[in-house]
């Protein structure tokens, strides 16, 4: 069986291959198409289910993998930033403040087969000062990132914890991934 990651991200691609088993990526055509006022938990489960339902669709037999990762804090969803100013909005608001990270992961296979789940951590960033967000900024790292920041690159050195699974905040929960896979007849060592 043909496994596809339904993504344009580099570090999607990259966790996916801890499995160890054959993939091709084949990012899904777009344009997303957010469902009016979901909370965050169901915008991720909406979104990577359209992303894999896209790609399945022209690659009979295959098991397609979508995802999609947001960044909530008091409600309020943040995605990639638009610009500088954006980003720098966004720093501003998670510094020294707890949010969440959610990703909905979605396998489809011709359409029949669908199964959807999410993952949710919990994040702390330290407080943050002006300069540090302006430097950070400056790196162009935040820019095509959920909440404008990468766990795993510069921004590592602003949290002072998280709970739950770290590879969600970085845009695919493994552990549920494997889950998931194992469950659909993938054999994973």
């Amino acid at each position: 069986m043909e496994l596809i990651l339904a993504s344009a991200s580099p570090r999607r691609r990259e966790l996916l291959g801890y499995f160890d088993i054959p993939f091709a990526v084949i990012p899904a055509p777009g344009p997303e198409e957010p469902p009016d006022g979901a909370d965050a938990e169901r915008m991720v489960r909406v979104l990577s289910l359209q992303k894999a339902r896209q790609v399945a669709g022209t690659h009979p037999g295959a098991l397609v993998i979508g995802a999609d990762t947001v960044v909530e804090i008091d409600g309020t969803i943040l995605g990639k930033p638009r610009d500088q100013a954006d980003a720098r909005r966004m720093l501003r608001l998670l510094s020294g403040r707890e949010h969440r990270v959610w990703t909905g992961v979605s396998l489809v296979r011709d359409g029949a087969f669908q199964r959807t789940r999410t993952a949710m951590t919990r994040v702390f960033f330290r407080k943050m000062s002006v300069g540090e967000i302006d430097a950070y900024i400056a790196t162009g790292e935040p820019m095509d990132k959920a909440g404008a920041y990468g766990y795993q690159g510069r921004a590592g050195m602003y949290v002072e914890r998280i709970e739950g699974d770290f590879f969600n905040v970085v845009g695919l929960p493994l552990c549920l991934l494997g889950q998931m896979l194992r469950e659909t007849g993938v054999e994973l060592h």
